[in-house]
């Protein structure tokens, strides 16, 4: 099982719509996939459809012998299906804080995910946590959508600090830029400074997106309703990139 995480400690970057997106994209390929909401806004089960709610909570995901189909849904999409997250999930970090070993009981999920999927895409939370510690150390992939300015690079920075101080040997970033607006040039400016002189970062961008935007209405990932439209076409170009480049 591959393990994809989209994280930023900074909201509001696109989180929850690249996740539903990539996870897609995955799904499509027929490999077996799963996003687990941990976010308790519940933004990717709104996307797909699902009612956020979780029968005992999120206390009851996390609890010792780990029987995840009652809580499972089906998106209505082949080969992906949710783990969802409801308002109980602002408890997580705090449920997490209460056990002997917090990592133990968060793999013990994934375990449990492993049984069925081959792909687990992890919708994460802003702010660095319990629960953000426990996805680098897990995830094989850390997928982070930045906006090109220049907070959120800093932002950015700090977080790679925070990681290079912890010991995840097998995690992968992947940073890239998201919600790019061609109308504004600081945002060509720090794009192309920052491609030219990160090689770590992704080549592929996400546009700021009318399209993207209409996920909210549509309740439904961007392929449904627009497969053959540029930002479609930029979500094929960075799944391809994700699962190709050597990070």
């Amino acid at each position: 099982m591959k393990i994809f995480s989209v994280y930023n400690f900074k909201g509001g970057v696109g989180k929850t719509t690249n996740t539903v997106n990539l996870a897609y994209l995955s799904a499509m390929e027929g490999v077996r996939t799963v996003i687990w909401d941990l976010d308790p806004q519940g933004g990717t089960s709104f996307f797909l459809c699902v009612k956020p709610k979780v029968k005992g909570g999120a206390k009851a995901v996390l609890k010792g012998k780990v029987d995840l189909d009652p809580h499972l849904r089906m998106t209505g999409y082949p080969n992906l299906d949710l783990l969802p997250a409801d308002i109980s999930y602002r408890h997580l970090d705090q449920l997490l804080h209460d056990k002997n070993d917090p990592l133990k009981s968060f793999v013990r999920v994934l375990d449990a995910l492993a049984r069925d999927y081959d792909h687990v895409f992890l919708d994460c939370p802003p702010g660095l946590s319990i629960v953000a510690e426990s996805v680098f150390r897990v995830s094989h992939v850390l997928v982070i959508p930045l906006l090109p300015s220049t907070l959120s690079l800093r932002a950015y920075n700090k977080l790679v600090q925070f990681i290079a101080s912890r010991r995840t040997p097998r995690l992968r970033v992947a940073p890239f830029f998201n919600q790019v607006s061609s109308g504004k040039p600081i945002h060509q400016v720090v794009m192309r400074k920052v491609l030219q002189e990160h090689p770590i970062f992704l080549r592929t961008t996400i546009p700021d997106s009318n399209a993207i935007e209409a996920m909210g209405i549509k309740r439904a990932p961007i392929f449904a309703y627009a497969p053959t439209s540029p930002e479609s076409d930029a979500y094929r170009a960075l799944w391809q990139e994700i699962k190709t480049k050597k990070l």
